[in-house]
């Protein structure tokens, strides 16, 4: 049964709509911890377009279960992570012209700055985890960086248009999922995932971590924040299934 992390990204998107302090995506972090929550998630763009870094050193003091900073591999991200000491560091690629992230880190293009990167965050006791699309050299190339946990990026699966598109991505996952569990790795998965969809990924076996963001959010805006981080942590924990 996997366990739940819970972007807050979108609370500080609302708050950057006007300028103000609030909504705080801190004070949403221990609600959605409240609410079942096992970790938060929270991205320090290079462009600020959302997270601060006075956020993320609030939530670092905050958090009492786990903190999963997704962060690209610029040095001054990189500092300041290894400043604040999350306990998770998901590497990210990160285009400024981008509205949300587009796709999974190219471990083999970038190998030489995800090794450095991640050794250094490792040497301060920051555990890392690399967002990839699911494509076996991906994998081999993460564990060959000395990076033992890795986030799946389900965007094809939740794009799909239709139904066989979106089981044979469910199925490429899946078998995935089994690879990267055979060579070592933990495996988490995210990216578009939605109350109608997420059951199936749920249900893989030896899923560790669903990371999911916007669709609670959006769902919390009609029953409010906590309910709806109860609803997802039902369906994550295979408690129930909601239909489109």
């Amino acid at each position: 049964m996997p366990l739940l992390g819970v972007n807050i990204d979108h609370i500080a998107t609302l708050r950057q709509a006007r300028r103000e302090e609030e909504p705080d995506p801190v004070l949403a972090a221990q609600i959605a911890e409240k609410a079942g929550a096992d970790s938060i998630v929270a991205h320090l763009r290079e462009d600020r377009r959302h997270i601060h870094d006075q956020d993320v050193k609030r939530l670092r003091r905050t958090i009492k279960k786990k903190f999963n900073l997704e962060m690209s591999l610029q040095k001054d991200i990189v500092r300041i992570a290894c400043q604040v000491k999350p306990d998770q560091a998901t590497l990210v690629p990160e285009r400024r012209e981008e509205i949300t992230t587009e796709g999974g880190l190219d471990v083999l293009k970038h190998f030489k700055r995800i090794k450095d990167v991640s050794a250094q965050l490792q040497a301060h006791q920051i555990e890392v985890s690399l967002f990839i699309d699911p494509v076996k050299k991906q994998l081999e190339q993460t564990k060959e960086a000395g990076v033992n946990v890795v986030e799946l990026h389900t965007g094809r699966y939740d794009r799909a248009s239709t139904v066989e598109k979106q089981k044979f991505y469910l199925q490429k996952i899946d078998d995935i999922t089994q690879y990267a569990i055979s060579i070592g790795l933990v495996v988490n998965a995210g990216h578009g995932l939605k109350y109608y969809n997420t059951y199936p990924i749920a249900r893989i076996k030896g899923m560790n971590e669903l990371n999911i963001g916007h669709s609670i959010i959006s769902q919390a805006v009609f029953v409010g924040l906590s309910g709806a981080v109860k609803d997802m942590r039902d369906i994550v924990h295979l408690k129930k299934r909601f239909s489109r």
